[in-house]
């Protein structure tokens, strides 16, 4: 189904009032002790209205997010993250995005990522490729050394600091703390890779950019598989040059098994 027919107009009617509260909203809810990591009541009325408006154009497909919950254990559900980069909102400060995941039958199979300072639509569809607006996406094809990447870690965890310190001493590290974006821009060969290693987002900050990445023509793997799986937030998503670079080897510095 071509899903961004309805979607894309409904993320869109959300432009005027993330707009005219860019920079101003108030913080209603700090749910840790990290700065980032903030609620405002317009998190709640972004997720009321495009629960709402999808309901309506898709009835049969349940709901979940990032505030208000849902049922993850049904057959098709959409995952939303209302505003990605809360704070970065707050200060009225770029590259916060609203993102939205389909997942089906425990997979994803449609996504978007709403840039909606620009207006801009990162969207993905299963086996249909990944698209700004219109405009076809792809990963870039750099090497490690030539890299900029995105990392996500919580260094007071195992390994986490000494393997931050050696990506660190060989790419450029690029930090924005905010998920969607970072993840676009992979999938648009701006950027380069994203890595989640014990990471502080859920799985409605990773799953539509980590979809959008592949269907881009990256790799995007779990950490030590093959394979990827949504709901386990340790990933690799790269342009197969540096995936291949990142897991195979004895040098890898994130081997598979």
């Amino acid at each position: 189904m071509d899903y961004e027919k309805k979607v894309l107009p409904i993320m869109q009617a959300t432009r005027d009032l993330l707009l005219s509260n860019w920079g101003s909203a108030k913080i209603i809810e700090q749910k840790s002790q990290w700065e980032v990591d903030t609620v405002t009541e317009l998190d709640y009325k972004i997720e009321d209205q495009v629960s709402s408006s999808l309901k309506a154009a898709f009835p049969d497909i349940e709901f979940v997010g990032e505030e208000r919950g849902g049922n993850r254990q049904a057959e098709r559900f959409w995952l939303m993250d209302p505003i990605d980069g809360t704070t970065h909102f707050v200060r009225g400060l770029p590259f916060c995005t609203s993102m939205l995941t389909l997942v089906e039958n425990g997979k994803v199979t449609f996504s978007v990522i709403y840039d909606f300072l620009k207006d801009d639509f990162y969207w993905a569809g299963v086996g249909r490729g990944a698209f700004r607006n219109t405009t076809r996406l792809q990963v870039s094809s750099r090497p490690l050394s030539e890299a900029y990447i995105n990392w996500e870690s919580n260094l007071d965890k195992g390994d986490n600091r000494r393997i931050y310190n050696q990506v660190r001493s060989t790419v450029m590290l690029v930090q924005t703390i905010s998920a969607g974006w970072e993840f676009a821009m992979v999938a648009s060969g701006k950027l380069d890779a994203r890595i989640c290693l014990n990471p502080y987002g859920y799985d409605y900050d990773f799953a539509p950019g980590a979809f959008l990445v592949a269907e881009a023509g990256g790799t995007v793997a779990n950490i030590g598989s093959h394979t990827y799986d949504y709901r386990n937030t340790n990933l690799i998503a790269a342009n197969p040059v540096i995936y291949k670079e990142l897991t195979t080897g004895k040098d890898a510095l994130l081997p598979i098994g």
